[in-house]
Parts: structure tokens; sequence; C-alpha cells
């Protein structure tokens, strides 16, 4: 924070402010299969949510309770443990969101 004299200034953060919920339909995800950094380990990745973080942990636990496994959500992607990716595209699709199966 600067200390400043002058009765004008206005103060700035460097924070983005948290991006607004779109609705389920006109939401865009994405549902990929990921090796990369993780042992050889299969996961799960589900990117292009737009919605403040506690909406997307509330998705991301959705998403783990209905497959039965684990994983974790930040930086605006949903991380599942194994290859559900079929199976949680239909979850997706049954709550009413857009999505695809993306990458090989």
């Amino acid at each position: 924070m600067v200390y400043s004299t002058n009765p004008d200034f206005k103060y700035t953060t460097d924070e983005e402010p948290e991006a607004e919920l779109l609705p389920p339909a006109r939401q865009q995800l994405r549902v990929w299969l990921d090796r990369k950094q993780r042992a050889g380990k299969v996961v799960t990745l589900v990117k292009g949510f737009v919605g403040p973080d506690a909406d997307l942990q509330a998705l991301a636990r959705l998403l783990k309770n209905k497959c039965g496994v684990g994983g974790s959500a930040k930086e605006g992607e949903i991380i599942i443990q194994g290859d559900h990716r079929d199976r949680i595209v239909d979850i997706l699709t049954q709550a009413g969101y857009g999505c695809k199966k993306a990458g090989a």
C-alpha cells in the first residue's frame, strides 16, 4: 500500500475479481485424460469452468462422489483420479452442463 496526499488518488490492486457463475447450459467444459507429470498414472481433467471457486469445489465434490474416487479442484480445473472420462461426460450432461471430450 502506498500513502498519498493526493485527494484524487485511487488505490488499485492486482487481484482479479472472481468470475460470475455462468448457468450450466452456457458452460463449455472439456474433459481430458492426462498422465503428464503424474508418474504414468491417468487422471481425468475437467477444464473450462467459469464461476467462483466455491462452485468449482461443489462440482468437483459431485463428480468425486459419483465416480467414487479422489481428486481436487484448483486454478479453474477439476482433477479426478483415474480414467472416468465417459462417466464424467454423462454426469455433466445429465446435470445440464455443456461438455465435450477433448484430447486423444
